[in-house]
């Protein structure tokens, strides 16, 4: 890898140069940066915390809302530092990390999603063996099979891209070092990479989204024959999981389904699915969800007694 590239450093040319306008996106990203730390950690905490919380379900969302912390901390951090920089450049060693975290971390939210799916479809289409299949060694199972999926994908993607010689442009017209961007600046034939590149994330993705269909299209098949408070329950839980999947899924699919051709495009479309979403899961999942709002309240009025007792 060494002796195939010259370039030892990347600059990202992320959003926009205009000075006023990076001052504006430094506000804005970092206060929808601080909202996914502090959304997200809040989660985590209060289904640690609260015995209520102590189904599948709660157990899932909790991994998910740790993997959206790792997976928007992966890229935010640089682009808010950035936007207060004229120099935006990234070691090339830091490059592909941040290549490797993107692809591990989104690929293993992909698979929590799925599991989530799953875990939908047997609490509702099979509630009487619901705590015999969904115990909580098969649930550390499927996290722990995600954890490995989304490694196995990223190491592929990593190992693909550093094979290839750099010798220059080394400007990345992104905000974050991805596999398209890269494999533009390549200073060699990449189609067949590409495809290679465009397959293992285009398999993953829509193999994914057709478990994800298929799961909910049994639910809702299933529903007609529950009655209409039964319904309301099943869709109040499932309709804050198909949200989240379509608001993840969408970006995805468009940007890793289908070979780059507007890189601009791209950067836009993938704040959606690197900050965008994982802001927005812990609204999602707490306004539509009583149980986790009265958990919330619940460890609130613990602290404000203990912080009164003293």
């Amino acid at each position: 890898m060494e002796n195939a590239s010259t370039v030892k450093e990347f600059i990202l040319l992320g959003f926009s140069e205009n000075q006023g306008v990076q001052k504006i996106f430094f506000v804005m990203f970092l206060f929808f940066y601080m909202i996914i730390l502090a959304g997200n950690l809040l989660i985590v905490i209060t289904v640690i915390s609260s015995q209520r919380l102590n189904s599948p379900m709660y157990f899932f969302l909790c991994y998910l809302s740790f993997v959206d912390i790792c997976y928007s901390s992966v890229t935010a951090p640089k682009m808010i530092a950035d936007f207060l920089v004229e120099n935006k450049t990234i070691s090339f060693v830091g490059c592909i990390g941040q290549l490797f975290g993107v692809h591990f971390f989104g690929c293993t939210e992909i698979f929590i999603l799925t599991v989530m799916a799953y875990d939908r479809y047997v609490a509702i289409c099979r509630p009487l063996h619901y705590t015999t299949l969904m115990t909580r060694r098969v649930c550390g199972q499927m996290v722990i099979g995600s954890w490995v999926g989304g490694f196995l994908h990223s190491i592929v993607q990593t190992l693909l891209t550093t094979q290839l010689p750099f010798c220059g442009p080394k400007k990345i017209d992104h905000y974050f070092c991805d596999v398209h961007p890269l494999l533009q600046l390549a200073c060699t034939n990449t189609y067949t990479v590409g495809i290679i590149v465009v397959a293992n994330s285009g398999m993953i993705t829509l193999s994914c989204f057709i478990i994800l269909v298929l799961s909910y299209v049994v639910i809702l098949v299933s529903l007609k024959s529950q009655t209409s408070e039964g319904r309301y329950k099943a869709l109040s839980t499932c309709g804050s999981h198909i949200t989240v999947v379509i608001l993840f899924f969408g970006p995805c699919t468009f940007i890793y389904i289908r070979p780059s051709s507007n890189l601009s495009e791209d950067k836009s479309v993938a704040v959606f699915y690197t900050v965008i979403t994982p802001m927005l899961n812990p609204l999602i999942y707490t306004l539509r969800n009583g149980e986790v709002k009265s958990a919330m309240r619940k460890l609130w009025s613990r602290k404000v007694e203990s912080e009164n007792g003293k």
